[in-house]
């Protein structure tokens, strides 16, 4: 076990170049959390630093450092997986529910090991989500920036204005947010209800249900049906199928994938 002291290992401190790693990253990567929670687990003085109690996530490691969370050593980690999952409607896109409704997590195959989501589809969404057990790689392909486009098919009430549709392009603000760029088309137009299809990169919360209600036309069905270049293609409804190691190298690069043995040498 290593004997340095949690002041010795402060964010300012050098070390040498390629080992060093925040607490909350290596946490995530062990596939426990996602690099938020992580940081939030610390603060909660859950996580322990080669025996000290931590209280700020502003803290780096190295391999030989010795961490627990909830009295627990944090495991080696495991190589990058990734899983496509046909998410149906009715179900909640965390761990817990405070009202009890049955989670994404509750009907995930057993044989799964511990997974968490890239981002969320909310109680009455469905369609692809993904899931991985790295948590600072769930971490990554949930921001904006990563540039991923996700895609839906939307079923909406009313009449579409494509005129009014058109205006979305360019962003929008609603309530005083404001939303990016999204790329919208009519698919289909019947009597009293429509299809439309959306792509966006943001993915804020409800972000397609306010954008198409800010037009008061409200949403009947959502289903995701891509999510950068992953496609929900033929995927069953409540099926999994995991990505292949070198689908994610070529998707994900090599970086991100073999990032897990960097601390492959973390003492249980």
């Amino acid at each position: 076990m290593g004997n340095r002291t949690v002041s010795d290992m402060s964010e300012e401190q050098t070390i040498s170049a390629g080992k060093q790693d925040r607490i909350a990253k290596v946490i995530a990567r062990a596939g426990i959390c996602s690099r938020r929670e992580a940081e939030r687990m610390i603060v909660d003085r859950r996580v322990t630093l080669n025996g000290q109690v931590l209280e700020t996530p502003a803290i780096t490691v190295v391999p030989d450092d010795f961490i627990t969370v909830d009295g627990m050593p944090l495991a080696d980690p495991s190589p990058t997986r990734l899983w496509l999952y046909h998410k149906p409607e009715g179900l909640v896109t965390t761990n817990r529910d405070e009202k009890g409704r049955a989670t994404v997590f509750d009907r995930l195959p057993a044989e799964l090991p511990r997974v968490i989501s890239v981002g969320r589809l909310d109680l009455n969404s469905e369609g692809l989500l993904l899931l991985t057990n790295d948590g600072a790689l769930a971490r990554r392909l949930e921001l904006p920036k990563t540039g991923w486009v996700r895609r839906y098919r939307v079923r909406v009430r009313g009449r579409i204005d494509e005129e009014k549709l058109a205006t979305l392009t360019d962003g929008i603000v609603i309530d005083g947010i404001k939303y990016g760029p999204v790329t919208a088309a009519l698919e289909h137009q019947a009597q009293s209800n429509a299809w439309l299809s959306l792509a966006l990169r943001e993915g804020r919360n409800r972000e397609v249900r306010k954008l198409c209600e800010h037009f008061c036309w409200p949403v009947t069905r959502l289903i995701r049906v891509s999510f950068g270049p992953f496609q929900l293609g033929k995927l069953e409804r409540g099926a999994v199928s995991e990505v292949s190691a070198r689908v994610l190298r070529q998707q994900l690069g090599k970086e991100d994938v073999n990032a897990k043995k960097r601390h492959a040498h973390h003492r249980r």
